[in-house]
């Protein structure tokens, strides 16, 4: 069974945000409990991601400063140019402009891992990479806002989400992977191994049915606006995808290396800025239904480069 899950992931991936997308917009009322389920689910995945991560390899993983330096000058020195030059095209309104650049100027931290893993990339290395990256976009966000907005968008940002995101999706599920790997050697320990190893696949599943779900009906309500901004997230994944290739190439790294470089550029944080958007004020209610919208893009995109990727980027 899990063999036939891994085989049809794909299709099954796309089967459920199909499935998602149909029940949200024809049951509006299902969407504010799918949408509590979002952070418990993606815990959940990102637990079983964490668990199939060898950490007594992580100290070698850490120090491969390269690779590290290579994932800051994509996503914080390459990506806010091509944001900044793409949100020009949204400049002249508020609430897209704010739901743009915090979407897009943002690196995944968590479900990037599993695309990346299913692509045959090195997952592993982005874990490692993933609380500096955190920290990082945390520290540089109120600077780029300030930059590319003024200074009154940075002024009604709220940034507790933020931390609150950290703890909950990559510290916890972390730390209990840890300790489920540490008591490998009981046989609950190995049966609750096993139990989260089987389960990636539905739980991939399960997160982006209940992400689109939640948010496809609040989308379509809108959709005449938001038309503009899919162009630019399609565009930005394109170009992404470009500079990571170049990037690892230049680099010279391997196979799994450079897969994860284009999955990292291209990937962005939009679950754990959804929280940051919806404590905005009301003048900019748009800005949230941008990120879900750019959600919605990246999942397809995503499910499109597991099987992209390694027909690119090959030994």
């Amino acid at each position: 069974m899990i063999q036939w899950f891994e085989r049809h992931q794909v299709a099954l991936y796309v089967g459920s945000i199909g499935i998602a997308a149909i029940v949200g917009l024809t049951m509006p009322g299902i969407a504010a409990p799918a949408e509590t389920l979002i952070n418990p689910v993606l815990a959940l995945l990102l637990y079983a991601t964490f668990l199939g991560i060898p950490f007594t390899r992580l100290g070698d993983v850490l120090r491969n400063w390269a690779f590290l330096r290579s994932t800051l000058w994509l996503n914080f020195v390459l990506a806010p140019v091509v944001v900044f030059g793409l949100s020009r095209f949204v400049a002249h309104d508020q609430a897209l402009l704010a739901g743009v650049l915090l979407v897009l100027l943002c690196p995944c931290v968590d479900y990037v891992m599993v695309f990346t893993g299913l692509a045959g990339g090195a997952h592993e290395r982005l874990l490692a990479a993933s609380p500096v990256l955190m920290l990082v976009q945390m520290l540089l966000l109120p600077v780029y806002l300030w930059l590319m907005a003024g200074a009154d968008m940075v002024s009604v940002v709220e940034f507790g989400p933020f931390v609150e995101a950290f703890v909950l999706l990559i510290a916890l599920p972390l730390a209990a992977a840890i300790l489920t790997q540490l008591a490998a050697r009981t046989r609950a320990g190995r049966v609750l191994g096993a139990a989260a190893t089987a389960a990636m696949v539905p739980l991939m599943m399960l997160t982006l049915a209940v992400v689109v779900a939640s948010q496809i009906a609040g989308v379509r309500a809108q959709l005449s606006a938001l038309l503009v901004v899919i162009p630019l997230f399609l565009a930005f994944a394109l170009i992404m995808f470009c500079l990571g290739q170049w990037l690892g190439r230049r680099g010279g790294y391997d196979v799994p290396a450079r897969r994860a470089l284009v999955f990292c550029g291209v990937t962005r944080n939009s679950l754990v800025i959804l929280p940051l958007a919806l404590a905005l004020p009301a003048a900019l209610g748009m800005a949230p239904l941008v990120v879900v919208t750019q959600t919605l893009v990246e999942l397809l995109v995503m499910v499109a480069m597991v099987r992209l990727v390694p027909s690119f980027i090959r030994t």
